[in-house]
């Protein structure tokens, strides 16, 4: 058990690991000149000046020939994949792409390799994007204002001019869908499809925007000014999507640039001191911050987000980042997280979506709330019965009929869990949805009709009095009220369960009732032999000083076998918790927070059983799965020494009094 426990310690760890920054020696730069843009694959980094472009090995190796650039290019944006970089060469755009394939670089013209010129006039502030691998959406701000233009294999598709529009930054979406322009305060959003840019919103910013950068997956914006970072993203409302400030980072205001990383929703900023931080999306407070060197020129992340390529005057220095998962920590397991489109924070667990730019959702609190959910609903569903069943068999039934009943229910634990879970999803759901009324009246009807047998029973002949004897009367009698009343809310209730709002056939309702069947064997016969326990002296002594059967059985049986009776309720409620193919298959599975007796849900163990498969040793996925495995561990652990400490309490005190007795 200690094995176990310290190997699932030892897996989920590292989730909690700072970030670590490394550095490498520096290497010398040919061009000395600041860089308009740069980039890496890793393994070979490239570099855009005025005079020249150049890959450059990381490991240290000489430098490839330059390719000389004419005209000597003022400024540079860059793709949101980092592959493309449009430069401004004396007011007119050149397209270039640096290629890097098996360790060898080529630089590669899309639009050709002699400068455009824009009919508008000379280009002052642009943006690119790259909606597939032939397509290219240029937005040029000229002296007639924004051009939008759009090119498929070199060639013009489409051309919209919004005249008399001004920006000092523009930007534009992954897939050239929006057009992000900002002018003094204001943010303008516009609306590109069909050859027409439509105006979708106008937001008013607290201060001018500095600089204008989309994180990994085109959702999030992000805003830099005086006031620091904030992160914008759109909600989709009443008017349509419209732009949402979500959260801010005042530990950026001072930052001279931002760079992001192409996979993951992580980005740096730094200032004229050298002071480096890391953020990701998901965290109030930089992940990372380091002091470095001062004078600093430009960032940018190799494509996995592993190294951080440094540049400074005539300089370049790459540093190893260890921050396998930044947006991992304790307290955003527990707490309600704002994600991109969401209207609201919420606890959401999403594992995987089949795009490649999705945003993993590991929120815990779906799954222990549906863990806890159907557990005590399953305990709440058990316990009457099996402790009912468990009183009477040792203190009621003769004991011929309790041989043959005992062994009966006991058999009943031997039943697979994939079967009464099999039965619960394929056949009960269906039948309790069609009779939802008769289900939730039946306690009722057959406590009633338990209470009107028991003060109809004086007028029975004494034969039919006799023990065991009732059970064979009264079996039969709750049997037709159950069919019955299943019948009746069949037929007159026949929709009830579509005239629910939220009404999921497989719901906590079929999972309690399938699961708590499954707890009444273990329960009874912890209980029963409980009961069968306490000394017989006990019982005689209290009947022959003139006690009824049901005041021995209450006064003296009873508080003498609770410390056993409530560990078995403890027992069965662990089991419960750790209870797998009956909530996997009778549940729906759908790992939702909120919700009520009608309502899916997902437990811990099913999820482990569902996603384990899938996930990729060593991944975040896979690492919070056996967190979820060690949080189910100590959960038992905590329930079983409650109990024990619990049942130690009660037999001393129920020692005690027979020591006094």
């Amino acid at each position: 058990m200690l094995l176990i426990f310290f190997w699932l310690i030892w897996v989920v760890l590292p989730l909690f690991s700072a970030p670590a920054l490394h550095p490498s020696a520096s290497q010398q730069l040919w061009d000395k000149t600041a860089a308009l843009a740069l980039g890496s694959d890793g393994v070979l980094g490239w570099r855009i000046t005025p005079h020249e472009a150049r890959f450059i090995p990381l490991n240290g190796e000489p430098a490839e020939q330059a390719l000389a650039l004419a005209g000597e290019p003022r400024a540079a944006v860059t793709s949101s994949s980092h592959d493309a970089v449009l430069l401004n060469v004396q007011g007119a755009l050149l397209l270039l792409q640096p290629r890097i394939h098996n360790g060898q670089g080529e630089w590669y013209f899309p639009l050709g390799d002699t400068p455009l010129s824009l009919p508008q006039g000379a280009v002052s502030q642009m943006a690119l994007a790259q909606p597939d691998s032939n397509q290219w959406c240029i937005a040029a701000r000229t002296p007639a204002g924004i051009s939008i233009i759009t090119f498929n294999h070199g060639k013009t598709v489409s051309q919209i001019v919004l005249p008399q529009q001004q920006a000092e930054q523009l930007l534009l979406s992954p897939d050239g869908a929006l057009l992000f322009a900002s002018h003094d305060r204001q943010l303008q959003v516009w609306q590109i499809s069909g050859g027409v840019a439509t105006l979708r919103e106008t937001q008013l910013l607290t201060a001018p925007a500095r600089q204008l950068t989309l994180l990994a997956g085109g959702q999030s914006l992000l805003i830099t000014d005086d006031n620091g970072i904030s992160q914008w993203f759109a909600i989709t409302g009443a008017q349509g999507p419209r732009l949402h400030k979500i959260r801010s980072w005042r530990a950026g205001q001072a930052s001279q640039g931002v760079a992001t990383e192409t996979q993951r929703r992580v980005f740096a900023s730094w200032d004229q001191q050298g002071l480096l931080q890391l953020f990701a999306s998901k965290q109030a407070a930089p992940i990372l911050t380091r002091q470095l060197a001062p004078g600093i020129q430009a960032l940018a992340f190799t494509p996995r987000g592993d190294g951080l390529i440094v540049e400074r005057a005539g300089s370049w220095q790459l540093f190893r980042l260890d921050n396998p998962w930044p947006d991992i920590t304790w307290r955003n397991l527990w707490q309600k997280i704002w994600y991109e489109n969401y209207p609201q924070p919420d606890w959401v667990w999403q594992s995987t979506a089949a795009g490649d730019s999705y945003q993993a959702k590991f929120s815990l609190i779906p799954l222990v709330s549906g863990t806890l959910k159907a557990a005590a609903l399953a305990l709440l569903f058990a316990t009457p019965l099996a402790l009912a069943a468990a009183i009477y068999t040792a203190w009621f039934m003769s004991p011929g009929l309790r041989r043959w009943v005992k062994p009966g229910i006991e058999m009943m634990g031997a039943l697979p869990s994939v079967v009464i879970g099999l039965i619960a999803g394929i056949w009960i759901a269906p039948h309790m949805s069609h009779a939802l009324v008769g289900v939730m009246l039946l306690p009722l009807l057959l406590a009633v009709t338990l209470l009107l047998c028991g003060a109809l029973s004086h007028s029975l002949p004494a034969r039919w009095r006799q023990p065991g004897v009732e059970v064979i009367l009264l079996l039969p009698l709750l049997l037709l009220v159950t069919l019955l009343t299943l019948w009746l809310s069949a037929r007159l209730w026949p929709d009830a369960s579509e005239q629910l709002a939220h009404y999921d056939q497989r719901n906590l309702l079929v999972a309690a009732v399938a699961m708590g069947f499954a707890l009444v064997p273990l329960i009874f016969t912890l209980a029963e032999d409980a009961l069968f326990s306490v000394p017989a002296a006990l019982g005689q002594g209290s009947l022959a000083l003139g006690a009824t059967p049901w005041q021995t059985l209450t006064r003296v049986v009873l508080p003498g076998a609770s410390a056993g009776i409530f560990a078995a309720l403890m027992i069965g409620f662990g089991r419960a918790v750790g209870e797998t193919m009956i909530v996997l298959m009778a549940t729906g599975n759908t790992p939702v927070s909120e919700g009520g007796l009608f309502s899916g849900l997902r437990a811990l163990s099913a999820n482990i059983a569902i996603e384990m498969p899938e996930a990729a040793a060593g991944s975040a996925h896979y690492r919070i799965l056996f967190l979820s495995a060690l949080l189910l561990l100590l959960f038992t652990l905590v329930i079983n020494t409650i109990a024990e400490i619990i049942r130690q309490r009660l037999r001393q005190r129920y020692s005690q009094h027979e020591g006094q007795g």
